[in-house]
């Protein structure tokens, strides 16, 4: 699974990586422990009222939470990608609502007789690169604001991060991101052959992921420091 990433970048690197618009994420600072239910930047696309579309960045809490849930109900972080395009609960989202989560990198935890030591998996641009995952976004009226949920869709892990969890983010590289933002609706034939674009295309950047272990303090989500940049050093700069 994917339970905690860091996300390192500002408005104005996502803007230029993503080629997209500021939309409401422009109050985002970087982060380098992002935990469930906090907000994070999301990459969508949408029809604008002209009918052109439009890639925005938006703020976006970490827990699906789709308008016809129950309020306060269960929020999951992930959605297996064996079963997004066909679970009751991320159909609707798989085929037309369609997002990306850029991370730096992300952490997993590997059981140890000690304890539980974090590792911090990047990919092929190093621990500060740019990562783009794959999710499913929601919306829900909250008063007279929309909120914007999101899940990251995970598969087995094949490289790296099998060494110390068996889940990984599904990654998308750059020559994907058009067709996977696509808004319009895919059901049938073309969702089966979006999942197979997945499961290829993440395998490629799978085989790119490495990692190292970081300081334990990274092990309370609810004491550490978000803003704290040691949390993604080697846990050798720490001796």
């Amino acid at each position: 699974m994917c339970g905690r990433f860091a996300m390192d970048k500002d408005v104005d690197d996502l803007i230029q990586a993503f080629v997209a618009d500021g939309g409401r994420a422009q109050d985002w600072r970087p982060t380098f422990s992002l935990a469930p239910t906090m907000v994070a930047p999301i990459v969508r696309e949408h029809r604008g009222r002209d009918g052109e579309f439009k890639r925005e960045l938006e703020p976006a809490s970490w827990g699906f939470s789709p308008s016809w849930g129950k309020p306060g109900g269960r929020a999951p972080i992930n959605a297996r990608l064996e079963t997004v395009a066909t679970n009751g609960l991320f159909k609707r989202a798989f085929a037309g609502a369609r997002a990306i989560v850029p991370m730096s990198g992300y952490f997993e935890w590997e059981q140890r007789d000690d304890g539980k030591q974090p590792h911090y998996l990047y990919g092929p641009d190093g621990p500060s690169g740019l990562l783009a995952a794959a999710a499913v976004g929601a919306a829900r009226k909250e008063g007279d604001r929309w909120a914007v949920s999101f899940a990251i869709i995970t598969r087995e892990a094949t490289d790296a991060s099998g060494e110390v969890h068996d889940r990984m983010p599904v990654f998308l590289p750059p020559d994907t991101w058009q067709r996977w933002l696509d808004p319009e609706p895919v059901e049938g034939r073309a969702a089966t052959e979006l999942v197979g674009m997945l499961e290829d295309t993440s395998a490629r950047v799978a085989s790119t992921v490495t990692h190292y272990p970081v300081d334990r303090k990274v092990n309370n989500s609810r004491t550490v420091d978000p803003v704290d940049a040691t949390l993604i050093q080697p846990l050798e700069d720490h001796a």
